[in-house]
Formats: C-alpha cells, structure tokens, sequence
C-alpha cells in the first residue's frame, strides 16, 4: 500500500514568495507559474497569484503575520498590498520539483530562440536544436528560472561560443502595411525586433524599418503575410 503524506508533508511542499523586511520574514504561498508571470512582468491578476489572501510569519506553520506587525512595517495590512511587494522584492522559493520543470521548459524555450536569431558563421544556417542542446550541455549553461528566456539569450550565446560557432546576423527590413491592417499589424512587427523608423502615411498606412534576427525574415514574411492577406510589401535594405 502506498504510504500517505500528512498534513505536515503536504504543507512543506508549499511554493513561497518571501521578503525579510525590519529583520522579519513574511511569506505568501502561491502558484509558482503565475506568480514567476507576475513576477516578470505579465498580465496576471494578483489574486490568481495568491493561494491564500494571507501573509505568514511561517506558512509551513500557520503562522499568520500580525496586523499590527505589517501596519508598522509596511504601513497597511491589507494582505493583497503586502503581497504585490513581496512578489515585487521579494525572493520566489519553489519546490525542488517545479524548480526543475520550470528550468526545463525555459532551457528549451531558450534552444529555440537560439535556433531562430543565431546561425553558423561559416554557413550561414541555422544550427540544428539537437545540436544547440549539446553546446548547452557542454558549456554548462545554467538556466536561470526567474528570467526571461528572451533577456537571457545573448548571454547564453555568450557562453556557447567557447564551445561552439555561433553568431548573429542582423537584416534591416522595409516593412509597408495599409492602413486597413496597420493598426493589428504594429504589434507583431515589434515583436520580431527593433523599430528604427517609422512613419504614418497620409492614406493611413504605416512605414517602417526593422532591424531583426537574419533568421526570422521568412516568418515575419509569413505572419505579415498571413495578418494582411498578402497586402505587406517587406523589403530587405541590408
């Protein structure tokens, strides 16, 4: 029969977002993946964040932080203020378990990014992921959880050129979209990459130029393409 974890075990395993502030610990229990998506910047509602609306001295315990311990220190003991600034100073602590799992799907998050912005100098392909892996390996690369994979790409590109050659080759695009498309279509041409000019034309329409990652030409072709029906003109200038 398979043995059954107490209340304590379960408990232990909480994922915690912690800030010592005045010499004390004050902790909140959340959901890890939301809280590191607030915690990076996204959309996500506090609340969804939160297990419980509550602030702790000691979660694992229960042991609540006293209203006039957080009035004092934090000046309000409305625990969903408290709780923003925990997760906006404050350390995320996560189980050993999601730790991992959260590391992995960014390391591959990563693999990916690499193979669309970098190539192989000497042939100017992109370099297989199997492959981009193995450097990762080699390199010993450490993904780092609370980060973006996207601000911790040039870094690990950094790293990977000990081991193996690697570069990014930029394009300068000429993008026009009309005016019909121009407003749901200016969204994802920021996404790709660095707007350095653009102009409102009189009939409405949107001129820009884009400077991008060489690998990611062909699929801003395709999403504009897509996203407009085949009305963007895209121009490579360099």
């Amino acid at each position: 029969m398979r043995p059954t974890k107490t209340y304590d075990q379960e408990r232990a395993q909480f994922n915690l977002a912690r800030l010592r502030k005045a010499g004390v610990e004050y902790e909140i229990v959340i959901d890890p993946d939301k809280a590191i998506a607030y915690k990076e910047g996204e959309k996500v509602d506090l609340e969804e964040v939160l297990l419980a609306e509550d602030v702790f001295f000691d979660a694992k315990k229960g042991e609540h932080a006293s209203e006039e311990r957080m009035q004092e220190v934090f000046g309000t003991a409305d625990p969903l203020v408290i709780a923003a600034l925990i997760l906006k100073e404050g350390e995320i602590q996560l189980t050993a378990e999601h730790r991992a799992k959260v590391r992995e799907n960014k390391r591959k998050r990563l693999v990916q990014l690499i193979a669309r912005n970098a190539c192989d100098p000497k042939t100017k392909l992109p370099h297989p992921l199997a492959r981009i892996e193995h450097a990762m390996e080699e390199a010993k690369v450490r993904v780092d959880e609370f980060k973006k994979p996207e601000d911790q790409v040039q870094d690990v590109i950094k790293q990977l050129r000990v081991v193996l050659p690697i570069s990014v080759e930029l394009r300068v695009a000429g993008v026009h979209i009309p005016a019909v498309h121009a407003g749901k279509a200016y969204g994802a041409v920021q996404g790709f990459g660095k707007v350095r000019k653009e102009e409102w034309l009189n009939d409405g329409s949107w001129k820009a130029e884009l400077e991008l990652p060489a690998g990611l030409v062909n699929e801003l072709i395709d999403k504009l393409n897509n996203m407009t029906h085949g009305s963007t003109t895209v121009d490579i200038i360099k």
